[in-house]
């Protein structure tokens, strides 16, 4: 299942919609690392930096990652992209979730796409550079609200600077653009200079608390499909494991970025936590194991879900071995004009996948509402009970019911 089409901002609004979207290779009891740790409560505030990426980082980030992994065994947030800036029917105002449920969304999606862009001069007037303010207060006012923010980066293909999607580039640079931002490469320097902007921006992200608000970071996401230019036709495992460990490394080392949890997301291809693993670079630079899942969800069977809940069961299990937290990171179906609800999509369906088999996820992410569609309803539509339904399950989480995730908390 490919992604479709990015829609672009009105009035400084960005609408930009894909539809979700997936490869495979090894596995069985070890990780990459060594033996994997087994208690699903070895967990403790003393010893939270020891599994993650950054043992450096911030307060409240380490704060994250603990209330994160402890809040997934009996709770999932609820979250969606774009959810302060994309709205159905340009419906602007509180986001669709708010619409619909009297709350905002727990987790809050953006992209660094716009933020990146080449055309990005940083002058006021400059429509990228507006869209990098709308991102960044739209992240303050998440961080204030108690939310947690999570950016994915549609990173544009490093030749032209035009697209991320391989079927918009020419076959040689669908070969060689990846392997050219690795060092050594032709475009190396330019993805650092990527990188740069990243770091600039996370390094001056800060809260009215006046402290560095964490982010989840989801790079390189769906690479076990080709729509992307990281895609695994495109590079070799190893390839994308140095890419990888280069990004951490230079952002957590190089540009001292202390608030990120970095979030390895295939797409729904892999079934077995050997081929999940397959690209994985190592549990020194993961923090959270997502799955993007579109394609299990699509037709609306049964069957599509139970394969959905095994495919987040392996995740699930792979992130209590260790120690890591779990995630359904982006998923659901687009309703337009031409294309009626799933019944019981939310309230069944994802529900399902996200509790079934005693699976421990901390989020399930919703793809962005536009003019033209949503995935999910805001008030008015005919499947806003579905999602109301879902919304108001025990597991579920929205922005009213968060407890504060950036304190540890005393045990």
């Amino acid at each position: 299942m490919k992604k479709r089409n990015v829609f672009k901002a009105a009035l400084a609004v960005m609408l930009f919609a894909i539809t979700g979207c997936s490869k495979d290779d090894k596995y069985s009891g070890m990780s990459d690392d060594g033996p994997v740790t087994e208690d699903p409560d070895v967990l403790t505030p003393e010893n939270v930096r020891s599994y993650m990426a950054d043992a450096n980082a911030t307060d409240e980030t380490v704060a994250l990652f603990y209330n994160l992994k402890k809040t997934s065994k009996t709770k999932y947030f609820i979250g969606q992209q774009d959810a302060f800036a994309s709205f159905y029917n340009n419906a602007a105002g509180d986001s669709d979730i708010k619409k619909a449920t009297g709350n905002d969304p727990a987790l809050l999606g953006s992209d660094f796409m716009f933020i990146t862009d080449d055309n990005n001069d940083g002058t006021p007037s400059n429509w990228f550079y507006q869209q990098e303010q709308m991102i960044i207060n739209d992240a303050k006012e998440a961080y204030n609200k108690g939310m947690v923010n999570i950016f994915c980066w549609h990173l544009r293909e490093p030749f032209e600077g035009e697209t991320f999607y391989t079927s918009e580039m020419t076959e040689q640079h669908k070969q060689e653009a990846f392997a050219s931002i690795l060092p050594g490469g032709v475009n190396h320097d330019y993805y650092k200079s990527k990188l740069d902007k990243v770091a600039s921006v996370l390094n001056n992200l800060k809260g009215d608390d006046n402290k560095l608000i964490p982010v989840i970071f989801r790079p390189f996401h769906e690479f076990d499909g080709n729509w992307f230019w990281w895609g695994a036709a495109y590079c070799t495992p190893a390839q994308y494991q140095q890419a990888w460990k280069f990004t951490v490394e230079y952002l957590r080392d190089t540009k001292n970025v202390h608030n990120v949890l970095y979030a390895f997301a295939p797409d729904n291809t892999y079934t077995t936590s050997g081929n999940y693993l397959s690209r994985y670079p190592g549990d020194d630079y993961i923090d959270i194991l997502g799955m993007d899942n579109y394609g299990d969800f699509a037709n609306g069977s049964s069957t599509g879900t139970t394969t959905a809940n095994n495919k987040l069961k392996m995740v699930s299990d792979l992130a209590k071995e260790k120690v890591k937290i779990a995630a359904m990171t982006e998923t659901g179906f687009r309703v337009t004009s031409g294309i009626s609800p799933i019944t019981g999509f939310f309230a069944n369906n994802i529900y399902t996948a996200m509790t079934a088999n005693n699976v421990e996820l901390a989020f399930v992410m919703f793809w962005t509402n536009n003019q033209d569609g949503y995935y999910v309803p805001p008030s008015g539509q005919s499947n806003t009970q579905d999602f109301l339904q879902f919304a108001n399950k025990a597991e579920s989480v929205l922005q009213n019911d968060l407890p504060d995730m950036y304190t540890m908390p005393v045990e």
